[in-house]
């Protein structure tokens, strides 16, 4: 009988179905996508299964904040640091003590900001410490939570339309009557210390539930501008308010209420991280005769992408087009076996579980029956695990130029 009770009293799969946001059907979503985008149908095949947590609004605002000129690694760092050092102790598993998240008035001590930035975070301690404060003694508890989108509550609450109403004199945010809006609670959330708009949004997607939410960075900008023709018309060369809401409006025009979700499926897709995944190309990892690792590209890839602005001013198109590419690691030093068409241009090559990077400038000339060139080309090789996890082989940088002014070459 006790078994029974427990069984009932265990909620685990309502928390993940929560969490994951399982209420939402992404083959139905991926569906509606490329039926009103030919970009996302055409990049989104290769990128399925890609979710947003419901995480706590508290939690993902913090993490936010940790995030300002950052990266993943040291975000994550952080975050485990508010809570070793401030949040409350849940257990100790194999040696090592859990704790939860520090809840707001957890870091708005007076020596908070001191002691974060001892633990290294910089000029994010103020934000976060300032944050605490105004929202543990300037708000209402729940002011967060009354913020959220009705149609995407918190775990452990019901849905609720009722509009958001100020119990604090000093909330001077918020109307005394304001309906739960997007608008409304990203408004709320730039009136915080270290919160601009991409922050808000990110906040509003993935701690708030707003799926039409759309966090525009320096990827999303460039896929607006070379996918979308964006803003290509434009003069000006400061990204501002008007056009970061201009990006975000346009794309919610394209992919409607869940936006925040197709947003992220083409940002992922644009990482470089990912560009194997993306290319779709096929890699094996061999053994070389000196004991090195090495790298094999075993189909051809044929890839169309914006080339960077030559040394002339021009831009073109990248064509990829490689039949195999091998580099091989001996003892610290690199061999290269390549075979390429005659055609190449330029070359991208990328694969799930390694990547290869070739890119290659050229501009040729004929001169009296010959053939002349000036060449600047590098490759990077990163080595990673088909799962996303790094390997043994670590990252190794080639960069080869040649720097005379005529070259006779070769085409086979």
């Amino acid at each position: 009988m006790a078994k029974d009770n427990e069984a009932e009293d265990d909620d685990t799969a309502s928390l993940l179905h929560n969490y994951f946001a399982l209420s939402l059907s992404l083959s139905a979503l991926y569906k509606q996508w490329a039926a009103s985008d030919a970009n996302f149908a055409r990049r989104a095949p290769a990128f399925t299964g890609i979710r947003i947590l419901n995480q706590d609004a508290w939690e993902a605002l913090v993490a936010f904040i940790c995030s300002s000129n950052n990266n993943i690694s040291r975000i994550s760092q952080m975050v485990h640091k508010l809570c070793l050092h401030y949040g409350p102790y849940v257990a100790t598993i194999e040696g090592e003590p859990f704790h939860d998240f520090p809840a707001p008035d957890a870091l708005s001590g007076p020596q908070v900001e001191a002691h974060l930035r001892q633990l290294g975070f910089g000029y994010r301690a103020r934000y976060i410490a300032e944050t605490a404060v105004i929202v543990s003694t300037q708000h209402s508890s729940n002011w967060l939570l009354r913020h959220r989108n009705p149609a995407s509550p918190a775990f452990g609450t019901t849905i609720t339309t009722n509009p958001i109403s100020r119990t604090k004199p000093s909330d001077p945010t918020t109307p005394e009557s304001d309906p739960a809006t997007y608008r409304a609670a990203h408004a709320a959330l730039l009136s915080l210390p270290g919160v601009g708009p991409k922050v808000a949004d990110c906040v509003c997607l993935m701690g708030l539930g707003w799926g039409e939410a759309v966090p525009v960075d320096t990827h999303v900008w460039q896929i607006a501008q070379r996918d979308y023709k964006f803003g290509t018309k434009s003069k000006t060369k400061t990204f501002t308010k008007a056009m970061y809401d201009a990006v975000g409006d346009h794309f919610r025009g394209i992919w409607g209420p869940q936006a925040g979700w197709a947003q992220s499926v083409l940002f992922t897709a644009n990482l470089r991280e990912f560009a194997g995944q993306a290319a779709g190309a096929a890699v094996v990892k061999e053994k070389g005769e000196g004991g090195g690792v090495v790298v094999k590209v075993e189909e051809a890839v044929e890839v169309d992408r914006e080339a960077d602005s030559r040394r002339d001013g021009t831009a073109g198109k990248v064509v990829v087009k490689v039949e195999e590419e091998k580099l091989e690691l001996v003892a610290g030093r690199t061999t290269r076996k390549r075979k390429t068409p005659a055609s190449m241009h330029a070359s991208v090559v990328s694969r799930t579980t390694k990547q290869v990077v070739v890119k290659t400038e050229e501009k040729q000339e004929s001169v009296a029956g010959r053939t002349t060139g000036k060449r600047k080309s590098s490759a990077l090789m990163q080595a990673s695990a088909a799962d996303g996890k790094s390997v043994e082989a670590g990252q190794v940088e080639l960069q080869a130029r040649r720097t005379s002014k005529r070259l006779k070459t070769t085409r086979g």
